[in-house]
């Protein structure tokens, strides 16, 4: 088994000066009046969010908040990955694998890590618990960036290794929300002896003979329609990564930015206001997560990666995932849920819930909501009878 070493997140102050100098050096001056959010990320509230960066933004508050949680690093595919494992309550607490995508981090799951793992702290059971795993994914923050560009199915078969040859789980659960319900997907697909089940709040994989019912026609054509406007960034890192880090690497405003815009066009905001739902603390700590570990970069390959692994096709046969599946459906996501027909061609889906709001970010939006559907979907696969996870089956 390999090693599994302790780890902290500690960024040097030098590092820290370092990117508040360039934030405060940023030559507004020269941007022109954007009208708002119309094309892009608004001037007015860069400079707000810029303002509270410097003048009242403590990384070292955020950092703690980090390190309250356990980390580790373990060699897995010859690159360290990084992962917070918090072990649940109870004597048989269920493995659950939880994946974040991009833009977001390790940062979108503090809020559920603790209610997954300990449920009686939070007025649930202890029956529930988790012990919960939650890696960086390889080339973002604390892990090491992979040789090549990775895409999703790499990375899960990197996941699947951490969990049962470095963790020794023989059995485990897998969640996760944009590029992590792609991995969850090929965890499902190509490692259904370990990974028993999965919990989807996005779907981004496709059937290879598309649409077959007026509906799922009607839902196509409507879902082209709305991605048009939010393709550019995805055609971007899909294709020339590289050429857009010149520019993100060494320009902390850029990257946040980048990142800043995506948070407002893909949530459900009260009144279009993106503080309704994230604190400029949330948002610039996942920023600094990026910036200060310096993985932009690499953190876009993942887009490359895929488009080299053949795209969003589970299987040209049309096979599709046999464990079960749990859908979360939350109603402002990015990526629009195809109609349950059409998401029943591809996974074996046994829990379907449809929530009344929300978007892309589920963890971050609606912490609670998520880890209720979560749980639930456990009792379910559990009052099937299939013993999952017994105690010795992890």
């Amino acid at each position: 088994m390999a090693s599994i070493e302790p780890f902290q997140v500690d960024i040097s102050k030098d590092v820290i000066d370092n990117v508040l100098k360039k934030v405060t050096a940023f030559p507004w001056v020269l941007m022109g009046d954007d009208d708002g959010w119309k094309y892009g990320t608004s001037l007015a509230y860069m400079r707000e969010l810029c303002r509270y960066w410097v003048e009242d933004f403590d990384w070292r508050v955020q950092e703690q908040k980090l390190n309250n949680f356990s980390h580790y690093r373990s060699y897995v595919d010859g690159i360290n990955i990084h992962f917070i494992l918090e072990k649940g309550s109870g004597e048989n607490p269920t493995p659950l694998l939880i994946s974040h995508g991009w833009p977001g981090s390790i940062v979108e799951f503090l809020n559920i890590i603790e209610p997954l793992a300990h449920p009686e702290r939070f007025g649930g059971n202890i029956e529930d618990a988790f012990d919960v795993i939650a890696p960086s994914l390889p080339g973002f923050a604390f892990s090491d960036p992979p040789p090549r560009p990775y895409g999703p199915r790499k990375i899960a078969e990197s996941f699947n290794k951490l969990m049962t040859e470095n963790l020794g789980y023989r059995k485990y659960i897998a969640q996760g929300g944009d590029w992590g319900g792609a991995i969850c997907s090929w965890l499902g697909f190509d490692y259904p002896s370990s990974c028993k089940a999965i919990h989807l709040n996005i779907m981004t994989m496709r059937h290879p003979e598309g649409p077959s019912s007026r509906e799922e026609e009607k839902w196509a054509s409507s879902f082209e329609s709305d991605q048009e406007l939010e393709n550019g960034y995805r055609t971007q890192q899909a294709t020339k990564p590289q050429t857009l880090a010149y520019a993100m690497m060494d320009s902390p405003v850029g990257t946040a930015a980048w990142i800043t815009e995506k948070y407002k066009s893909w949530s459900d905001l009260k009144d279009d206001d993106i503080e309704s739902v994230y604190s400029k603390d949330t948002l610039l700590t996942n920023i600094m997560v990026y910036i200060t570990t310096g993985t932009f970069n690499t953190a876009s390959w993942i887009y490359y990666g895929r488009r080299k692994e053949g795209g969003r096709i589970l299987s040209p046969s049309g096979r599709r995932v046999a464990i079960p599946t749990g859908c979360a459906v939350f109603p402002k996501e990015l990526l629009a849920w195809p109609p349950q027909s059409y998401v029943n061609r591809v996974y074996n889906v046994t829990h379907w819930t449809e929530f009344p709001r929300g978007g892309h970010f589920a963890a971050m939006e609606q912490p609670e909501m998520l880890v209720d559907d979560i749980r639930k979907f456990c009792r379910s696969l559990k009052q099937r009878g299939a013993g999952y996870f017994s105690k010795k089956d992890s």
